[in-house]
């Protein structure tokens, strides 16, 4: 992830690196020094992650809510009590993938307290928390394609008087649609987790199959099924980016449609006008008035059907013009868009050079055939 979608390539050689001295532990503790070494550089990629928010609302919204600076929150020196909208989400996320691992685990009659790479400590289920790591990737993608594509609102959130971040019912209700989804992400891994658990008792006491009530794996094989994919998590809701109003499509409500078109004509005239009077723009147009009035002084009148005058060109061929497309007059003559444009809409009469041409392309015949 931190290549392609935080495109960190300094993160991800650091993340690759330490992936390779994991078959060089030989102990638990290695294992865990190595996978917060990970984490550290995994979480600096999110660093500066810019945080959106609709423009009218930017106001209100905290300098430290629009930008990702650490996982770790400035009140606790940990993950919890987030101080910020995006790891006030990533929290949630993780609680409710988390007690889908331990819904999972109690399912399959697996001990949740029971930690395997998560060190044991009182008050924490360690086996669930191990459960989720390998569906950890999943949230924070979900999250990731969220913050590029969407704005988030400020009445989504608030803030306690300790500056803990915190979400509102509605929003956290809205979260909490994804549980499914992660539910049906953590099932094979949980029933994987069980099967290896079953594999290292006594050959006398191991069951020949081990039942797979989360994702119905054996029912299926013994059906000729494949196993049903997990669904993807619902789409983030949409807002307007000026306002902040609900929106079912689009970028902009109704309202602030208008509002956001002129801004972006504003910015795209200014933005041609400089373009246009650059030095490239310039040399561009000198040497296509060069290679027009080449061609111009290289044509020979005598090449021009005595039948082709100007006024059959005005009266036979000009009008078909304007049934052709932009794109077949432009690359029949070789001229810009914009010229073609004029030409069929009859608002310029081209060279003389180019009558034959158009004559062909709009099928116009020679008086009398």
């Amino acid at each position: 992830m931190a290549p392609t979608v935080l495109r960190d390539q300094a993160a991800s050689g650091a993340i690759e690196s330490l992936r390779a001295q994991l078959y060089q532990a030989d102990t638990l503790e290695g294992v865990r020094k190595i996978e917060a070494f990970a984490a550290i550089a995994y979480w600096g990629s999110w660093r500066n992650l810019d945080v959106l928010f609709p423009r009218n609302q930017l106001p209100r919204v905290p300098a430290h809510w629009r930008r990702f600076s650490a996982r770790a929150s400035p009140l606790t020196g940990t993950p919890r009590l987030a101080a910020d909208p995006v790891n006030a989400i990533l929290n949630y996320l993780y609680a409710i993938l988390e007690a889908e691992a331990r819904l999972a685990a109690a399912t399959l009659g697996l001990d949740p307290g029971l930690g395997v790479l998560h060190a044991d400590t009182i008050a924490r289920d360690n086996l669930a928390c191990d459960l989720m790591e390998p569906i950890r990737p999943l949230v924070d993608a979900y999250l990731l394609k969220w913050l590029a594509s969407e704005p988030l609102r400020r009445e989504w959130f608030f803030e306690t008087r300790s500056g803990n971040c915190r979400l509102v019912d509605s929003f956290a209700e809205r979260l909490g649609q994804t549980a499914s989804t992660w539910a049906r992400a953590v099932a094979p891994v949980a029933e994987r987790v069980a099967q290896m658990m079953w594999a290292d008792r006594p050959r006398r006491e191991v069951r020949r199959t081990i039942p797979t009530p989360l994702t119905q794996r054996h029912r299926r094989a013994a059906q000729g099924a494949d196993l049903a994919p997990f669904p993807a998590p619902p789409d983030p809701p949409r807002v307007c980016r000026l306002c902040g109003a609900s929106l079912t499509r689009g970028t902009h409500c109704t309202a602030c449609a208008v509002t956001a078109s002129t801004a972006t004509l504003i910015v795209a005239a200014k933005r041609g006008r400089v373009i246009s009077q650059s030095s490239e723009s310039q040399a561009k147009r000198t040497a296509t008035r060069l290679k027009n009035a080449q061609a111009e002084r290289a044509w020979q009148p005598s090449s021009l059907p005595a039948w082709l005058t100007k006024v059959f060109f005005d009266r036979e061929v000009a009008p078909r013009l304007e049934s052709l497309t932009n794109r077949a007059v432009r690359t029949a003559i070789d001229v810009s868009e914009v010229y073609a444009i004029r030409i069929r809409h009859g608002h310029v009469r081209p060279h003389r050079r180019h009558w034959l041409v158009l004559a062909q392309l709009a099928g116009a015949t020679p008086p009398g055939s």
